[in-house]
């Protein structure tokens, strides 16, 4: 796979990530994929037609010009860091959401509850990094089932300031088998958050279609 900025890597090859490449790859995607555990990423990509390039997490940010880390919140801030600079100029994709058990077989915020994991990362990248959540508003099940729905497909909801880089991610989300729907700035990140009002778990409660997520909005 050439070296672009439009070349997409996914960095994790957990749960969302293994989904995420599923969907990109089943839209015809190219991408590469990275991961601590190789493994993982080359079973993952021995069932994606070749649309997947396996590739260690150096390689991935050396040669892609948008990096999708689908990583928890802790991990996301740690790459932030060991790579610093090397991130400037890229569009770097959100998907987290900043939650952790709550030791009763749920969930629970682990930032303040009037905080964003979006706008928290985004103040960690450095200048020129263009950040967009986007891929989180959806639980990991949904983003397997509700993918490609005929005759109306389900939506993903993005947030972004930069127009050109939530242009691209939109693409990314349609290739993926969803129907994008901008819901604003990096501001409104934590409504697309787990427990967020535009979130499957949180009031919205369940994978909507376009005309009912703009009603939501």
């Amino acid at each position: 796979m050439a070296t672009s900025d439009s070349t997409v890597a996914i960095i994790g090859a957990g749960n969302i990530g293994g989904r995420l490449a599923a969907n990109f790859a089943a839209g015809g995607q190219d991408f590469l994929l990275a991961g601590r555990d190789q493994d993982a990423a080359r079973k993952i990509a021995a069932d994606l037609g070749g649309h997947a390039e396996v590739v260690s997490v150096d390689e991935a940010v050396d040669r892609a010009g948008v990096l999708v880390p689908a990583v928890w919140l802790d991990a996301f801030e740690e790459f932030i860091a060991q790579y610093g600079e090397r991130l400037a100029g890229k569009v770097i994709i959100d998907v987290t959401n900043p939650v952790g058990p709550d030791g009763s077989g749920g969930y629970k915020k682990v930032i303040g509850e009037q905080e964003s994991s979006g706008q928290i990362l985004a103040g960690l990248l450095p200048a020129g990094a263009r950040l967009v959540k986007a891929f989180g508003s959806l639980s990991a099940p949904s983003l397997s089932s509700a993918a490609r729905r005929e005759p109306e497909r389900a939506v993903l909801f993005y947030a972004a300031d930069d127009a050109a880089a939530g242009d691209l991610v939109a693409g990314l989300i349609r290739t993926s088998g969803f129907e994008p729907v901008f819901i604003g700035g990096l501001d409104q990140s934590i409504r697309i958050e787990m427990f967020g009002d535009l979130h499957e778990y949180g009031a919205l409660g369940r994978v909507v279609t376009k005309a009912e997520a703009l009603k939501a909005i």
